[in-house]
This record gives C-alpha cells, structure tokens and sequence, in this order.
C-alpha cells in the first residue's frame, strides 16, 4: 500500500529491491547481534522483539533499521549493554526506575513490568524512569499492559527535534505519546502511538539515506528556512503537528518524562545517532489502571463496545470504504506480517548483514530471485 500525499518518506513497501522476511527468523538474528554486543539472552530478545514487532505493525521508521543506531551507543560505551536497573517504591503504587543507561528497550519493558506488579495491590500504578534511552516503538508497552487486562498511558521525552512555538532551535523532542485499552475476548486493543510532529524523524534521516526528497512542511533547516532535503531536516528542526498546540505538549511531555522523573531535560538528551559523546539520560512516564477500577469489567467492555460500534457505523466521509479503530489497522499488518514476514528494503538489509558478518554471525536467510525467503 503506498503512503498517501504528506504522509512523508517513503516507507520499505515503496522501495526498490524489496524483500520479506520471517518475523522468527528475523528476532533471532538481531537478539544474536544484540547478545554480540554484550547484552543477556533476555534482554536482547526484548530489544529484538519491540523492533521486530515495530516492523510487523508498519512502524518501519522504529524497526530492525535501527540495529546499527544501538550497537553503535553500545560500542561507543554511552549504552549500557549490561545495566543495573534498580527499582525504587516512593509509595505503594508508584516506582523510580534508575535505567543505568541500559538501551530504552530493554529498560521501559522493565518499567511495564513493575507496573502490571504494582497494579494488583492498588488498581493504580505509576513508574517514572530516569537514565534510560531510546526506546522504540512506544506501543510497545502500552500493548504489554493491556495484554495483562489494563489500561496504559505511555509518557517519554527525547532528543531535540521541535521548536517551542515561534522558535527555530530544536528544544524538546518528538516525544511520542501512547494510550491503550482492552476492548474485549477476540477484540484488538484500542491503541493510540502518535509522536508530537508531523513526521517521525527517523523517517528523515532514512529518506537521505535513499536520495528521497521529503514534502514541503514536514521540517525546517538549522537556519529556519522550509527545506525538502531529508538531511538538512534531520539537521534542522521538524514541525510540530497542530502548530502551537503541538508544540505546546512537546513541552508538556518534556516535564512529564524529564523534570518530573528526574531525567535529562532542556533541549539536553544526546541525539541517538549523533550524541556518541554521553548517555542520553530519557526520561520515561507509564500510568496503568485496572478497567474494572470504577465498574464491573463486563460493563466496561459493553461500553467499549457500544462506543467502538457507534463510531465504526457512523456515516463515512466522501470515498471512505472503512472506519477503522485505533490501532486496528497496525494490528491487521501485524496478522499479516506472521503470516507473510515483514518487508525490509535493501538498504536495511545491508545493514543487518553488515552486523552480522562483522559479528560472526551466519546470515539466516535464502536468496529467492528478488524476494528473500527462509
């Protein structure tokens, strides 16, 4: 399926020399790349898991191409590959997580997990997280709650990308947001992960990497001049969504997820692919609530229902063949994804290629003509 117009770069569905790849297959070969650079046979399938899965939802922008981004904060030493993460309970439903400046995969499921801990005694839990680092795709944890029955709001800072309003200095992050609720047995989740700009600034990058240009409106250049150059953007600064409004809650998330938790804040998180020179120091904010907290489940999930409906068949717009859910559409890629693998372009496969060879690792994965198959 190509992106619609403004969608922004290109996406591995777009691009030339295409290939599909087991989604099994494709966890054990980055958990071994992880695990080769030091990481516990846990933690790397954790960390390969939230990439794959990424992937498999459509979120290629927070996939398998962003191996080589890890490993590289691992090998400059400004990555902890084996970090004490230590847990602190400030009160009976809320928790500090100190990440140790571990990979933010590794360290937000950590944080997903003391919160469905807590939840049992208090129906309501709250974890901070402090020296963390680039964690992934955000639904990710979110979905972990709900898996487990509960309702999950997903809070983060990041590096500079944004401009407070009317600025052209990147300050706050593109910070994504994530909420999810269980809509009921046989249902996908209600899931929503949406970051504070127009555009995911990996997709920025990435569109440089393949001589893409980029539309007008998703970036500015470091001199605050409108650019279609995927590079001078990722330079530069990306646009907030909403304008003022978007900008105003880059802001807010910057105090949730830094000065609230004790994090890095300010415009001072390293940049993941450039900041070699220091820990990032993210900053992370997850709330989860047990859906029965106010009503007995079933009337929970009936209303759930009766919401979900109202909206899926209420009259569509001109040339809109469906209403879909949030997260309904991600969840049906990812169905397709077991079935079919995920598409990975050329370039991404280079580079996991490249990881694996200069880690000894035998690439897992035959040459079929132009696709790639197990």
């Amino acid at each position: 399926m190509r992106h619609p117009a403004g969608d922004g770069p290109r996406g591995p569905a777009d691009t030339i020399g295409v290939g599909y790849y087991d989604l099994v297959t494709l966890h054990d070969l980055v958990a071994s790349i992880f695990c080769s650079r030091g990481l516990s046979d846990e933690d790397a399938s954790a960390a390969a898991e939230t990439l794959v899965r990424a992937d498999a939802r459509g979120v290629w922008s927070h996939g398998v191409a962003r191996v080589g981004m890890y490993c590289s904060r691992i090998d400059a030493g400004v990555a902890n590959a084996k970090p004490n993460i230590t847990v602190t309970h400030v009160s009976k439903a809320a928790a500090l997580i100190d990440g140790d400046d571990g990979l933010g995969l590794v360290v937000a499921k950590r944080a997903a997990q003391e919160a469905i801990s807590l939840v049992e005694e208090t129906g309501i839990a709250l974890v901070g997280v402090k020296r963390s680092g680039h964690f992934g795709m955000a639904a990710q944890y979110v979905e972990t709650c709900v898996d487990a029955g509960l309702m999950a709001w997903m809070y983060t800072n990041s590096s500079p990308a944004l401009p407070p309003w009317g600025g052209r200095s990147a300050i706050f992050g593109t910070s994504p947001f994530a909420f999810g609720a269980p809509t009921g047995v046989g249902q996908p989740p209600f899931l929503i992960d949406m970051a504070m700009s127009v555009v995911a600034r990996g997709k920025l990058k990435f569109a440089d990497q393949r001589g893409d240009p980029i539309p007008e409106g998703l970036a500015l250049d470091s001199e605050g001049r409108p650019t279609t150059d995927g590079m001078e953007a990722f330079n530069g600064v990306v646009l907030p969504f909403g304008g003022v409004k978007g900008a105003a809650m880059s802001w807010m998330m910057d105090i949730v997820g830094g000065v609230f938790t004790g994090a890095e804040h300010a415009g001072r998180i390293a940049n993941p692919f450039k900041g070699l020179d220091r820990p990032q120091n993210v900053g992370h904010l997850l709330f989860v609530a047990k859906p029965d907290l106010f009503q007995p489940i079933e009337d929970f999930f009936t209303a759930m229902q009766e919401t979900t409906t109202a909206a899926k068949e209420s009259p569509r717009a001109a040339g809109v063949e469906t209403i879909y859910t949030p997260g309904e559409i991600e969840a049906l890629k990812a169905d397709e994804a077991r079935q079919c693998g995920v598409a990975l372009s050329t370039d991404v496969v280079t580079d996991l290629q490249t990881l694996a060879a200069d880690a000894g690792i035998s690439w897992p994965f035959a040459t079929d003509g132009t696709r790639l198959v197990i």
